[in-house]
């Protein structure tokens, strides 16, 4: 592939080629391709050499490296890194070779890092964010998100961010439960548009319930049909949305265990909800913060910047109403 300031292309090297039989001087040849007349001598002893093959871009890479370290000692280097699991710099000491160079060529056989290996078996026992791809829905309605964020609840008069962590609010009677909110949140992948409620937990039937009602908020703004659902491997996603799914002609897909990045956008909602509503302001009661949840959504939907979109709020990528 050329690079961006490149003057010619395959075509326009192959456009030199044809001018100069149709009998044009390689000065005008030259001249009329924005280039150089070595250039065009250049492409042409190229094509007399090899034909049209010779007209294509060919890798830097130089033919022979006899500088690169050996390859008995760069496969020592991979048996004390797979059979021992040493860090580079023993591994450097062990072979007389410097800890860049280990580095290299551990990053080079792509061996995983010592940190995701099980100290014991040397087997990879930690998930890779080489497994997220960045993707974006071509229409609104192929692919939601949906997930769950649970926040503490807030005591009646204020916790600690409304009086201060050496107030009452962090001595108060412990016996007295607080407990928890469950935010849940549905996102369409192309549009971002975001539909959430807070509800008191997370079980079957409580997810179901969410689900629909988000499925009619977005039918309200003109998503009618959603193709695809993807969630986590919560027990209520994968066996309490099957029938609700089944009827709305909704396909489950599910991430792989322990992988959240994978339902990146919902999840990267989840923390622009508690940055800019749940821990924005200071509420006084946990009945506060729910009712300060709607107009906030609104404002996501229908003003709010949002970087994916190049600076337009997510309704913008909606059809319009007639």
């Amino acid at each position: 592939m050329s690079h961006a300031n490149a003057h010619l292309t395959f075509h326009g090297r192959l456009l030199i080629v044809r001018r100069r039989e149709a009998g044009w001087a390689q000065a005008h040849v030259a001249a009329a391709m924005g280039c150089s007349r070595k250039t065009v001598r250049y492409w042409l002893a190229r094509f007399a050499a090899e034909g049209r093959a010779g007209l294509h871009e060919r890798s830097t890479r130089p033919r022979t490296s006899p500088n690169r370290l050996a390859a008995a000692a760069e496969q020592a280097i991979i048996e004390l890194r797979t059979i021992e699991r040493l860090g580079r710099d023993e591994i450097a000491a062990r072979t007389g070779v410097a800890p860049r160079t280990v580095s290299r060529v551990i990053a080079r056989n792509g061996l995983p890092r010592l940190a995701a290996l099980d100290p014991m078996t040397g087997q990879v026992i930690r998930s890779s964010k080489r497994t997220a791809i960045r993707y974006e829905r071509e229409q609104p309605g192929e692919l939601v998100h949906m997930d769950v964020k649970k926040l503490g609840r807030i005591p009646d008069g204020g916790g600690w961010k409304a009086h201060g962590r050496a107030s009452g609010s962090i001595r108060r009677d412990r016996s007295t439960k607080v407990g928890y909110d469950f935010v849940h949140s549905l996102v369409d992948d192309h549009s971002r548009l975001a539909y959430s409620e807070v509800l008191a937990d997370e079980r079957g039937e409580t997810c179901a319930g969410f689900l629909a009602r988000a499925l009619d908020y977005f039918a309200a703004r003109g998503i009618t049909r959603v193709e695809r659902l993807m969630t986590d491997n919560a027990w209520a996603y994968r066996w309490s949305l099957r029938e609700l799914c089944a009827t709305r002609d909704i396909r489950q897909v599910f991430i792989r265990p322990h992988c959240p990045w994978q339902n990146g956008k919902v999840e990267r909602f989840n923390r622009t909800l508690q940055t800019e509503w749940a821990y924005r302001q200071v509420f006084t009661s946990n009945a506060e913060r729910r009712a300060a949840l709607d107009p906030w959504l609104e404002h996501y939907n229908t003003e709010r910047r949002h970087s994916a979109l190049g600076g337009q709020p997510p309704i913008n990528r909606l059809a319009p109403k007639c």
